[in-house]
């Protein structure tokens, strides 16, 4: 529908995005979370308690949708959804061991892994070269910054509303 570069930014966008609106819409409901709770020697949890199977699950089937809706088939939008949680699942176990707490910001740790391991994977089926990889990854990370810093002056501006 777009370029393919933007296709596969959209995507992934998507696949990182819907688990926080999935949270917002089930309200705390259906959170398990992908590591069960469990905890390494460290007594630090092996991922934590944001990555759940509802997140999980409903990155998987809306890039799956909308890789079809901008005429992929859906299994492209399954396999970007799917490698990017694996940059994010592996992000936060890298976070834990640093013993960073679950939703802590880290700068590139948060935005690096789960947009290049699927731009890398995913290159070859959007005929993307290094260079369009590097500049993928280079503008989800501005995106998520700028999203991130509106999320947090909305939730900010929340809790003053609170107090009234």
């Amino acid at each position: 529908m777009f370029s393919p570069f933007i296709d596969l930014l959209l995507l992934i966008v998507v696949a990182n995005g819907t688990p926080l609106v999935v949270s917002k819409l089930l309200d705390g409901r259906m959170q398990l979370a992908l590591d069960f709770g469990y905890r390494l020697p460290d007594q630090q949890p092996l991922l934590g308690p944001s990555k759940t199977w509802r997140g999980l699950l409903g990155s998987l089937l809306v890039t799956a949708f909308c890789a079809w809706v901008l005429g992929y088939p859906p299994l492209i939008g399954f396999w970007t959804a799917l490698i990017s949680m694996l940059g994010d699942a592996g992000s936060s176990f890298i976070k834990r061991r640093l013993g960073k707490p679950s939703s802590s910001p880290f700068l590139l740790l948060d935005q690096v892994p789960e947009s290049l391991l699927p731009a890398l994977v995913m290159a070859d089926q959007f005929s993307l070269g290094l260079a369009a990889v590097f500049n993928l990854v280079l503008l989800f990370t501005l995106i998520d910054l700028a999203l991130s810093r509106s999320l947090l002056k909305l939730r900010s501006n929340r809790r003053s509303d609170r107090g009234w």
